[in-house]
C-alpha cells in the first residue's frame, strides 16, 4: 500500500480531475461508491466527494491531501476498486484480499482529459464578489479583500438578489432631485445598507433613507455604522409603523418581515404618500388564518398546516389586489428566505400612470372580483379597512 500512498498525494497535488472509488468489499457497507472531483468554490481548489449512501446523495468538500487520506481509507477498508482520472494519464487501482494493490496506467488515447473545476461560478451580481463594499465589510458578510465568508453566503445572495428588484425598477424613481425612502421594520438592516449604497454609489442618485424599528439597541448600533462609513442621509429611528409620523414626498417604502399586520400599516401609508414604489415581504399572517371560513374549502382548511398556508397566500394575494384598486402595478415574485422565516414572497408594487376613466373601469372590474372573493371567505382584512380611510 506504501506505492499507492504515494501515488494517490502526487496525482492528488497535481494534476487530478476526477475518481470513482466502487466494488464493495462488504456487501453490508451503506455506502455503495463514492465520486469525487476537483472543483474551484470561490477561488479555492477543493475535491468535492459525493457518496452514494442507499437512495441518498451525500457530498462533501475537503482539501487535496484530506481527500488523498480519504481515497486510501476507503480503499484499505471498503472498497476494492478506484479509478482516477489526471490531465494526462487514466489510473485503475484494484486492491485484493490480501491488501495488495494492482495499479495500472495508460495514456489517454485521443484528446486528454479536459477540466471542468468550475463551482458556484461566479455569477453577475450587482455586489461581485472580489469588490470591497465597505458596510459588507463591517457588517461581516466580506473580508478586507472583498470575499464573502462562507457562513455569510446566503446573505450576500439574498442582498443581491433584493438589489436586483430595486434595479428593475430604478427608472421609476426621482432622478432629479433627492430620493425619499422609508423602511418599516429595518432590524439590522443589511438591506438598508444595501439599498443606500447601491443608489447612492452604483446609481449616482440623490437618496435619504430613514430606518424604522421597535428595539432601540439595534437603532444605535445602525446609526453608529451609519456615521463611521459617512452615509450621512441614512438614519435609524426607533418606532413603531403605525403610529410613525407622516411625511412628504415618500418615493419608495420598504417592508420586511414586518409581522401580520403591520404590513398592511405600512403598505397604507405608503398609498397614503403615494409612493411610487412598495417593496414588501410579508411574514406571519395570522388575521387571515383566524378569518378564514368556507364550507366549499372546509375539507382542506380542517387540516391546520393547510389552512396556514392558504392563509398566507390569500392574505398577499388580496394585498397585491388591494394595491391595484389603489393606482399600482402590482406583483408577487419569488425571493430569498429571510434569515429568520421562510417566507419568501415579494410584493412589489409601482405607481402606474393611467387616465381616470381606464382607472375607474379596471377598479370597477377588480373591486367586484375582489368583494365576491372576501365575502366568500369570510374575510375583512385589515389593509382593507386602513385604504378605506
Amino acid at each position: 500500500m506504501d506505492k499507492l500512498k504515494e501515488l494517490i498525494y502526487n496525482i492528488m497535488n497535481t494534476e487530478f480531475v476526477n475518481a470513482v472509488i466502487s466494488n464493495k468489499r462488504n456487501k453490508s457497507s451503506i455506502t455503495d461508491k463514492v465520486k469525487l472531483r476537483h472543483i474551484i468554490m470561490k477561488e479555492t481548489d477543493l475535491v468535492q466527494i459525493t457518496e452514494y449512501v442507499n437512495t441518498k446523495v451525500i457530498h462533501k468538500n475537503m482539501d487535496f491531501d484530506e481527500a488523498a487520506a480519504y481515497i486510501l481509507d476507503s480503499m484499505d477498508n471498503q472498497f476494492k476498486q478506484c479509478q482516477i482520472n489526471t490531465e494526462k494519464m487514466a489510473y485503475s487501482i484494484l486492491v485484493n484480499k490480501k491488501g495488495h494493490a494492482a495499479i495500472k496506467s495508460r495514456p489517454y488515447e485521443n484528446s486528454p482529459c479536459t477540466k471542468n473545476y468550475v463551482h458556484n461560478k461566479s455569477k453577475n451580481y450587482l455586489l461581485p464578489e472580489g469588490e470591497p463594499v465597505d458596510f459588507l465589510v463591517e457588517l461581516g458578510v466580506m473580508n478586507k479583500d472583498g470575499y464573502v465568508l462562507k457562513a455569510k453566503y446566503d446573505k450576500f445572495r439574498q442582498i443581491n438578489r433584493f438589489l436586483q428588484f430595486i434595479d428593475d425598477i430604478v427608472t421609476k424613481l426621482p432622478s432629479k432631485r433627492e430620493v425619499k425612502i422609508i423602511d418599516f421594520g429595518c432590524g439590522k438592516s443589511y438591506l438598508t445598507f444595501a439599498i443606500y449604497y447601491f443608489l447612492k454609489f452604483k446609481k449616482g442618485m440623490d437618496v435619504n433613507i430613514t430606518g424604522l424599528d421597535l428595539k432601540q439597541d439595534v437603532i444605535e448600533t445602525c446609526n453608529a455604522l451609519a456615521r463611521k462609513l459617512n452615509y450621512d442621509k441614512l438614519e435609524f429611528l426607533n418606532g413603531d409603523i403605525a403610529d410613525y409620523a407622516a411625511e412628504d414626498n415618500v418615493d419608495m417604502v420598504v417592508t420586511l418581515h414586518a409581522c401580520d399586520t403591520a404590513t398592511d400599516y405600512a403598505i397604507a401609508k405608503a398609498v397614503s404618500w403615494n409612493a411610487r414604489v412598495i417593496m414588501s415581504v410579508p411574514c406571519c399572517q395570522h388575521e387571515i388564518n383566524k378569518q378564514i371560513q368556507s364550507d366549499l374549502l372546509n375539507p382542506v382548511l380542517k387540516y391546520g398546516i393547510l389552512k396556514e398556508r392558504m392563509s398566507a397566500l390569500i392574505t398577499d394575494g388580496v394585498r397585491a389586489e388591494l394595491l391595484r384598486e389603489n393606482g399600482y402595478d402590482a406583483q408577487i415574485i419569488e425571493f430569498i428566505d429571510m434569515e429568520h422565516t421562510p417566507k419568501n414572497l415579494l410584493i412589489r408594487a409601482v405607481r402606474k400612470n393611467i387616465s381616470i376613466k381606464v382607472k375607474e373601469d379596471t377598479e370597477q372590474n377588480s373591486k367586484y372580483m375582489l368583494e365576491k372573493l372576501l365575502n366568500e371567505l369570510n374575510l375583512n382584512p385589515t389593509l382593507k379597512k386602513l385604504l378605506a380611510k
